[in-house]
């Protein structure tokens, strides 16, 4: 089972708008989930799904924040697995190559890995899409 799940895109924004949607809390509540997030290393975290979008809760720590670089522990509400997701962006040109990755789904049991890799993968596409609209405005 493949334990990894990454994305790359090239986005038409410069480094520092991208970076600042994906760092803090009142942006990433705009465009992704509401959330206690501080882009500080040793921060715990909480994302807070809404009904209507179908998602569960998430809490975590920021392991890493540095320019450009965010890693944080990602544990879905009603489990006790811990994986990790990293975001890395560089300046390309004008704009902003982002790479995502998300790891250490081969953490939960059996067949549960499985489901929560395919959940995953999509809602990380989904995720790098609204993020994508969300800096065309």
């Amino acid at each position: 089972m493949k334990d990894i799940i990454t994305r790359e895109e090239v986005i038409n924004h410069p480094v520092e708008k991208v970076w600042n949607a994906i760092s803090r809390a009142e942006e990433i509540s705009t465009w992704f989930i509401k959330a206690d997030f501080k882009a500080e290393a040793g921060t715990k975290y909480q994302f807070t799904a809404s009904e209507e979008n179908g998602c569960i809760n998430i809490t975590g720590e920021v392991k890493e924040a540095t320019p450009y670089t965010l890693i944080y522990t990602w544990i879905v509400e009603g489990t006790d697995v811990v994986t990790k997701v990293k975001w890395k962006l560089e300046k390309e040109g004008e704009g902003t190559k982002l790479y995502l990755e998300h790891s250490g789904i081969a953490n939960y049991s059996g067949d549960s890995a499985i489901k929560m890799f395919e959940s995953f993968s999509g809602g990380w596409q989904g995720c790098v899409d609204q993020l994508q609209e969300y800096l065309k405005k």
